[in-house]
């Protein structure tokens, strides 16, 4: 039998008030959580004054949790530790001590980090920073002239983009957007025309029609078909900008924002959980529901009753921020340690920049939401029945054609199951975030920039070549019925494993079908090799949160956690402890690890398993 393995909350105590009930690895359920706008004052802002306070009086030997943080080669550090201390200096009143303290050091350190490196994201917060103070009439108390005038030079969106045709050097697509907000501030700012802004807003909505077609999400690649959490967030983004350069935005970035808004909507909880698949999720994968919620509340798309559950929604996500992730043994926000995982570009070296980003999102947001009417307003107390009354599922198209795109939602009461078919192009494909596989906030996962099997069959021929179905979606059927979902395709080709990008390999296909129901997930698969081939190796891992594993003829049941038995079709399993680091989630470490082999020794062989979920 396994040994229970507890998942690691944040050091952080559960001082929130509501907090009905609380799973170690998943955080509070809040009943009733507290205004958005107090959780900030009370819980955020105090943190982040202590942070900034040591920036100030340390500068380039502030050390925070063992990482000294100008060493860490943060490419974006010197503007968010600008737009940092923008929001410290505009939340303290007139005359308040903090307020000279904080352009004070405002002013040292606009001159300490004046030629640090700072690219493309850290050039936007800055100018953004520099925008507010001009707007505050504080701009000649933060930055001496002299500093001023090498910001201008620097803070430029040109080193990212070619200006003789407007188009990203080495970058992926969302950056045609925070292009188009540098040129804009810049603008404001009075330090160019608005020629740049002008063309560059052109090409951002140009590309997002491109590669959004008829659906309105953006493609993460140019039309692979790569439909993740920055597909939904984008839009969002790109309204954000809008709103806080004061351009009116076009009908067609409305009509976009609300589509994620609809992806979004079936998502909500009591946790204030977010994302639950692809690259950049956890406290990312929350906030973003805060950045694409607040440009719909302030542009008017979101119903009366919507608006209001949005709200309840943020004032959770906030709250488990400072419940969840926030360590009040390290002071920081904690995305690295006691089991947890994140993308290697947010690795901990960038500890400093993600708490200065991160508490940003909360900020801008949360006055937008007070701009509203909301400041320190207790959320709506029927958001919990609320959520009772969302669909119980919904089907989400991103591209159809010759690769089919979708993501297929599933509300098992309180449960959230998303089932994507969002595969395409080069980076990420291999890694099982991105698996066509079921995953569920807190209870079904993938582990960042990981490859083992999670839930999706890999083959390996006599050559050695290793193949997955991962990629090539085709016909895909769905069909929503009263008691639960059922998700058929095919692919004629498999992933060819190895490669940055997906390679078709024809050697092996595979027709799948999920089954999505009340308590339960079940997938099974029909591959076929081609001819020629003498056989195949197939392994599979099941990763779980679930503790106490123990085999039977009925399958390996759990005596702990929310999944309780997990059965193979084809396949000889057997539970071990995790014995990699590899195998760690956003939120905390996997508990057990199923391991699953066999053999297709014919033209044909049939797999699958079933998961049951308790009550």
């Amino acid at each position: 039998m396994i040994r229970s393995a507890t998942l690691c909350a944040a050091a952080l105590s559960l001082a929130t008030a509501g907090v009905a009930s609380a799973q170690a690895e998943r955080g509070a359920i809040y009943q009733t959580a507290p205004a958005m706008n107090a959780t900030l004052a009370n819980r955020v802002t105090p943190q982040m004054d202590a942070l900034l306070d040591r920036l100030i009086v340390d500068g380039r030997e502030m050390e925070l949790d063992g990482v000294r943080v100008f060493e860490a080669n943060d490419k974006f550090l010197p503007g968010k530790i600008a737009i940092g201390l923008a929001h410290a200096i505009l939340s303290a009143p007139e005359g308040d001590p903090r307020r000279e303290r904080y352009l004070a050091g405002f002013r040292r350190l606009a001159d300490l980090t004046l030629e640090d490196e700072n690219e493309t994201w850290g050039i936007y917060y800055y100018v953004s920073a520099l925008h507010q103070l001009h707007d505050a009439g504080l701009l000649d108390q933060a930055v001496s002239a002299p500093t001023l005038a090498r910001l201008r030079e620097r803070l430029d969106w040109r080193g990212f983009v070619r200006q003789d045709d407007l188009t990203l050097i080495n970058l992926p697509n969302n950056y045609y957007g925070v292009a188009f907000s540098i040129a804009r501030l810049r603008f404001l700012l009075g330090w160019e025309d608005a020629s740049g802004s002008e063309a560059l807003l052109a090409r951002t909505l140009d590309h997002f029609r491109r590669y959004s077609g008829e659906y309105g999400f953006a493609d993460e690649t140019d039309g692979e078909g790569r439909f993740d959490r920055y597909s939904v967030l984008l839009i969002g983004e790109i309204a954000q900008r809008f709103i806080e350069t004061g351009v009116e935005p076009p009908p067609e970035v409305r009509t976009w924002l609300r589509r994620s808004v609809d992806l979004l909507l079936p998502r909500f909880n009591l946790r204030g959980e977010g994302f639950e698949y692809g690259r950049s999720i956890g406290t990312y994968g929350e906030t973003a529901f805060l950045e694409v919620l607040t440009a719909a509340a302030a542009l008017d798309i979101l119903t009366d009753e919507e608006e209001r559950m949005a709200y309840a929604f943020s004032s959770r996500i906030t709250a488990r921020y400072a419940d969840f992730w926030l360590d009040s043994g390290t002071g920081s926000v904690n995305l690295w340690d006691h089991g947890r995982k994140t993308d290697a570009y947010r690795g901990k070296h960038r500890i400093l920049g993600e708490n200065l980003s991160l508490s940003h999102q909360l900020y801008y947001t949360n006055a937008l939401w007070n701009r509203a009417g909301y400041q320190d307003q207790a959320p709506d107390a029927g958001f919990a029945h609320w959520l009772g009354g969302l669909p119980r599922s919904t089907v989400t198209w991103f591209s159809r054609g010759e690769f089919d795109r979708l993501l297929v939602t599933w509300r098992d009461g309180d449960r959230l199951v998303g089932l994507p078919l969002i595969n395409g192009g080069p980076g990420q494909h291999m890694n099982n975030p991105y698996y066509p596989a079921p995953f569920s906030p807190g209870v079904l996962s993938g582990s960042a920039d990981a490859t083992f099997p999670q839930l999706v069959p890999r083959l390996t021929l006599a050559d050695g070549a290793v193949l997955q179905p991962l990629s090539w979606f085709r016909d895909v059927r769905v069909d929503e019925q009263a008691d639960g979902v059922v998700v058929e395709y095919r692919q004629d080709e498999m992933d060819l494993m190895g490669e940055n990008a997906p390679r078709r390999d024809a050697r092996a296909a595979a027709s799948t079908r999920f089954e999505l129901r009340t308590k339960s997930v079940e997938r099974s698969d029909v591959i076929t090799l081609a001819a020629g081939q003498t056989g195949a190796d197939v392994d599979l891992e099941f990763a779980t949160f679930s503790y106490g594993a123990q085999a039977g003829p009925d399958g390996i049941r759990f005596a702990g956690g929310e999944v309780e038995r997990f059965t193979a079709v084809g396949l000889t399993c057997r539970a071990v402890e995790p014995d990699a680091p590899a195998y760690r989630t956003p939120v905390g470490p996997y508990a057990t690890v199923v391991r699953c082999t066999g053999r297709i020794t014919g033209a044909e062989g049939r797999i699958g398993w079933r998961l049951a979920f308790r009550s």
